[in-house]
């Protein structure tokens, strides 16, 4: 791995990192007291500080620095964790976050990120007292980690070759090419020296050739440490992450640390397991000191004892093995299987999933080849390739497909800043986090499920004296759920506020010229005009709503997603926004139906079934475009697409009617013929046709020639708003 390559790394881990401590520390407030939660906060910011440490960002390592001498102070007990510390820790996760920015951008961090970073900084030294200053006076004991100068000092000053018993002893030979693979092998030894003290230090020069023979980038260093510090096995390891596969590293623990093994060796779970599993879960060797190990045996091709070889590479100490041997002799040997994952770029999953998209249309080309040919051989051939085209298909979306509890734990630093700036007590509810969609899908929905939240606790949950008026709870609860339903995937944003004013939007909307007041307007479209562009009923405006911007972008952009959204509100009991989404944007399972000479596909997760129209029913509705039919005993309105696009020619004599159903509403369309179901590439309208009613793309007929596919949610939506207007009027 060349530096570039290592630094990238860095980067996407220390995101991830971020978002594991913010969620720590948003679970923390609810349990200040659980050291689980606690340690991972903490080990989060270590990882970053370390990793940091290796690449010279000083000015990372110097502020995690604080960050986490106040999280071991909380770790120790010294500290308790209440809301203005959470609050604090949170802010300083976030300016982590910006300064790995910075390092993303190839830049060092500008004057107003410095000048932020001495604030929080002075922030968290209240927490520390004077625990830093006492610490640094102790006989230069310990130095303050991310200032290189006092450590190169120091180095220098207690150079020696003696090695106390309570030290561990770290033996480190760098590889030739660290210098050219762009690593500073005094960065390493900085670094160690922020786990705990440097006690003794030996630079081995015994590798350097004569002066004349001597490459400047070539590294001919070893070192052997007296390291005293708390610390690990593993995270020792650790520090020498990036180099550890061209060096040669041995660590021995201190002869304290016997016993401790001995102990834990002691009260492992009677279950199965190798000598190698067992010394790697007491601590006295680590998982890449066992694999290195497994494979010098592999290689050799004889029998090694691993116990004995542990002992003669001086890795671990007999005692510890003779204790592991012995609890090995109590349980049965078994096979453990880990999870392993990948990281894939997304721009490669993209490109497989246009491939197979390729695929599927030549295929459904040459299905259609073999059956004009009349070839029985050639007709199964391609059935059989059609099935497995169909399982790499489904295998290839899988790939994207991620749970969406991820994007919505987001929510919980939302719902926690936004409840305090507005002075009020909100609390999430998250369901339905284990549902699944395109992870293309979850990129592009973050943003409008962000304007929905804000909107449901500044608009929508009161403050706590009217909620207590009305007789509830002075808290408000804000609930985010999943779930799948016919082919899509419903997102609810639901509070428990006071509910939607539909006398209050619509007599905005018939002030502003969006509705005329003779019209007669369903609940469902009086709600839906908050999505108006510039539409609020405010009458303040605030940091976060009030100005009528954000709710059309929400439409818009759910619109772009080929998904609509929807309003459901009791007033003084809340009310639900409901987003219903494709499942992929992608490739779908599609239900063939032809009107004339044309071919349009249907979702298949949307088609209930299809019936025959009878020569009464067609004869009664033949000159219109919509009308009703009585489906066993259930009025079904449907719509007519050969009137709806207008198509020349003669219905045949037999029409079908094929019934569909999207967010609970039934509806159907009536077509000339059925053609069975089609494995459907969706592709995009051009701007010119993207306004076209009732369209939501096309596809490639195995035959080359072109269908277009139904925009089932916007016809079905239409036909209900066309029936909740006649109950209206008739009313």
């Amino acid at each position: 791995m060349n530096l570039d390559e290592a630094l990238k790394t860095f980067i996407i881990e220390s995101g991830e990192l971020l978002e594991q401590m913010e969620a720590a520390l948003l679970r923390i407030e609810q349990d200040p007291d659980d050291p689980d939660i606690i340690n991972d906060i903490f080990r989060a910011a270590h990882t970053i500080k370390g990793s940091a440490g290796l690449f010279g960002l000083d000015y990372i390592v110097s502020f995690t620095h604080v960050a986490e001498s106040v999280l071991d102070r909380v770790r120790s007990g010294e500290l308790h964790i209440d809301g203005d510390l959470a609050a604090l820790l949170l802010e300083s996760a976030d300016h982590i976050g910006t300064l790995v920015g910075h390092t993303a951008k190839g830049e060092e961090p500008n004057t107003e990120s410095a000048d932020l970073s001495i604030a929080i900084m002075e922030r968290l030294g209240a927490y520390l007292g004077n625990k830093e200053k006492k610490t640094e006076g102790k006989k230069g004991e310990e130095k303050k980690a991310g200032v290189p100068a006092e450590l190169d000092h120091k180095i220098g000053k207690e150079g020696g070759s003696a090695v106390e018993s309570d030290n561990w002893h770290i033996s480190l030979r760098f590889g030739k090419d660290v210098l050219r693979n762009g690593m500073d092998p005094l960065s390493f030894i900085r670094y160690l020296a922020t786990l705990g003290r440097i006690v003794h230090i030996v630079t081995l020069i015994d590798s350097i050739p004569p002066l004349k023979e001597m490459d400047a980038e070539t590294c001919y260093l070893g070192f052997e440490i007296a390291f005293n510090s708390a610390a690990d096995k593993s995270t020792i390891e650790g520090v020498f992450e990036f180099v550890r596969d061209d060096c040669q590293i041995r660590i021995l623990p201190p002869n304290s640390k016997i016993g401790e093994y001995l102990a834990l060796i002691q009260d492992l779970p009677e279950e199965d397991m190798r000598l190698g599993e067992i010394l790697v879960l007491c601590g006295t060797l680590t998982q890449c000191e066992l694999e290195k190990m497994l494979q010098q045996q592999q290689e050799s091709g004889a029998p090694v004892k691993i116990g004995e070889a542990l002992v003669e590479q001086h890795i671990v100490q007999a005692p510890v093995v003779e204790a592991a041997l012995q609890k090995q002799k109590q349980v049965k040997e078994t096979k453990t299987s880990e999870s392993s994952l990948i990281r894939v770029d997304a721009a490669k999953l993209d490109q497989l999933i246009n491939l197979v998209g390729e695929l599927i249309i030549a295929g459904a080309g040459a299905s259609l080849a073999a059956l004009r040919s009349g070839q029985a051989d050639l007709i199964e051939s391609t059935a059989t390739l059609s099935r497995m085209v169909e399982e790499v298909r489904d295998s290839a979306l899988s790939l994207r497909m991620v749970q969406i509890g991820a994007t919505f734990n987001k929510f919980q630093r939302v719902v926690r800043d936004v409840s305090k700036e507005l002075g009020k007590d909100i609390r999430l509810e998250i369901s339905g986090a284990e549902t699944e969609l395109d992870k293309t899908v979850v990129e592009k929905i973050g943003d409008p499920l962000t304007h929905l939240v804000r909107n449901s606790m500044d608009h929508g949950i009161e403050s706590a004296e009217v909620r207590l008026a009305r007789g509830k709870p002075a808290q408000g609860t804000l609930k985010l759920n999943a779930y799948h339903d016919s082919g899509s995937i419903v997102i609810e944003v639901s509070d428990d506020g006071g509910g939607l004013n539909k006398d209050k939007i619509l007599a905005k909307a018939i002030e502003r010229g969006l509705v005329k007041p003779e019209q007669q307007l369903s609940d469902a479209e009086i709600y839906n005009l908050i999505f108006e562009a510039g539409f609020s009923t405010a009458d303040a405006v605030s940091n976060l709503s009030g100005r009528g911007v954000g709710m059309d972008v929400v439409r818009r952009n759910i619109q772009a997603l080929r998904g609509t959204v929807d309003i459901e509100s009791e007033m003084g009991k809340g009310a639900t926004m409901r987003i219903r989404l494709p499942l992929t944007l992608a490739i779908i399972d599609g239900f063939l139906v032809g009107v004339g000479n044309a071919a349009y596909v249907v979702p298949l997760d949307m088609v209930l079934e299809c019936i025959e129209m009878s020569d009464a029913e067609r004869n009664a509705t033949a000159n219109a475009e919509r009308g009703y039919l009585n489906l066993r005993g259930e009025v079904l309105p449907y719509l007519r697409l050969r009137d709806m696009f207008e198509v020349e020619g003669t219905p045949p004599r037999r029409e079908n009617v094929v019934v569909v159903q999207y967010a609970g509403q039934k509806a159907g369309l009536v077509v000339d013929k059925l053609m069975g179901e089609f494995q459907t590439v969706i592709k995009p309208l051009g701007k010119v046709f993207g306004g076209v009613r009732g369209i939501g793309g096309f596809t490639i007929l195995g035959s080359g020639e072109v269908a277009l596919i139904l925009d089932v949610q916007r016809l079905v939506h239409q036909l209900g708003n066309r029936e909740q207007k006649m109950i209206t009027a008739g009313q």
